[in-house]
């Protein structure tokens, strides 16, 4: 297949028209407009394919639920305050078991904040943002190539566990180019029996989440809690980079792991056996592989672009095994390799004397 130089904004959009995506409904906000103007320009040259740009981000939001209940493959994206803006349509799509792909390419906040790349939006996406009992499946790629491939992916898990499926990138993401190959799209597998097809059989059908008995609220959150522990089981994807024989480990996600890839190349140059897990998930998260790489080694050191977020998810892990350091930049600012390798070493030496 033939490779592309193409910016990440516009690979996700290519991957989900080549995915089968059909409706997109969106809201401009940077870092994520080029994303908006290649589905308004790509869009109806799909078949069946439908462009709106919305007069807000609660409206494009819930759109693609109407999409979605209709039996389209929908998507939004927005960049952080949009997607805040999208939560209370989030959890409508997850309490209906509707399948739907939202993609947040994040930017410095909180508030307004600026458009530069953060990975601030790690909390939300995680712990569901919403309101409610319930979960979205967040995948976090590290590069463009990744960008492609889980938005196909996405759509997939969508469909099979029929609920929002979440793409947690940033602004650097978004806006640099490499080099992709787009891969074969799978044919599209799902329950057509939830999708709403009018009353040609004289029976209306319907979609709703507003269960006011409290008998049968519960139930029905006991049986997406079950659909979560589902996921929990099967869907969890890592990266190990040259953990084998590390005796530090970094753990970091999206930009911030490529970042520590550099990092870990200056290390070992200089004698530190550093290694990387990067979480491909980051709900369900891969904590068996944390708490495994526990077992033989005693020291992590979080990175993230933010305060500290995920660091509670790898302190949960690890469950009181080994120390857990962190180092962060958030708000925008993007730490170099050469910024990292000195604090890794930092780490280093504090070992020894400690030793």
């Amino acid at each position: 297949m033939n490779r592309v130089l193409i910016q990440g904004n516009r690979a996700i959009g290519e991957a989900a028209i080549r995915a089968g995506c059909r409706f997109y409904a969106g809201y401009p906000i940077t870092p994520q407009n080029e994303l908006t103007e290649y589905m308004a320009e790509h869009m109806r040259k799909a078949d069946g394919g439908v462009f709106i740009q919305a007069e807000s981000e609660i409206a494009a939001i819930n759109m693609v639920l109407g999409a979605s209940a209709a039996g389209a493959r929908a998507m939004t994206s927005s960049s952080s305050p949009g997607i805040s803006l999208k939560q209370e349509g989030i959890s409508a799509l997850a309490a209906d078991e509707l399948p739907a792909v939202v993609v947040n390419i994040m930017r410095g906040g909180p508030g307004l904040g600026n458009i530069l790349p953060s990975q601030g939006d790690y909390f939300q996406a995680t712990r569901g943002g919403g309101h409610g009992d319930y979960r979205t499946i967040v995948l976090a790629p590290a590069s463009v190539q990744e960008l492609a491939d889980l938005t196909m992916d996405a759509f997939d898990l969508a469909d099979l566990y029929r609920n929002p499926v979440l793409i947690l990138a940033d602004g650097m993401m978004g806006q640099m180019m490499e080099p992709i190959t787009f891969k074969k799209p799978k044919p599209r597998s799902y329950e057509e029996k939830y999708v709403l097809k009018g009353c040609g059989n004289g029976r209306s059908r319907f979609i709703r989440a507003l269960i006011l008995d409290a008998l049968s609220m519960e139930e029905h959150n006991w049986k997406l809690h079950r659909k979560y522990q589902v996921v929990s089981e099967r869907e969890v994807r890592c990266e190990c980079f040259r953990t084998e024989d590390a005796d530090l480990v970094l753990v970091a996600y999206g930009t911030a792991a490529r970042i520590a890839k550099g990092a870990i190349k200056r290390s070992r140059e200089m004698g530190l056996k550093v290694g990387l897990i990067r979480p491909i998930t980051l709900w369900p998260f891969p904590s068996a592989a944390i708490k495994a790489a526990a077992e033989r080694v005693e020291k992590f050191l979080v990175f993230e672009m933010n305060t500290g977020q995920m660091l509670e998810d790898v302190k949960m892990a690890l469950c009181g095994k080994g120390s857990v350091h962190f180092y962060g930049r958030p708000g925008g600012v993007v730490p170099t390799p050469v910024e990292l390798t000195k604090v890794i070493a930092l780490q280093y030496k504090t070992r020894n004397n400690n030793a």
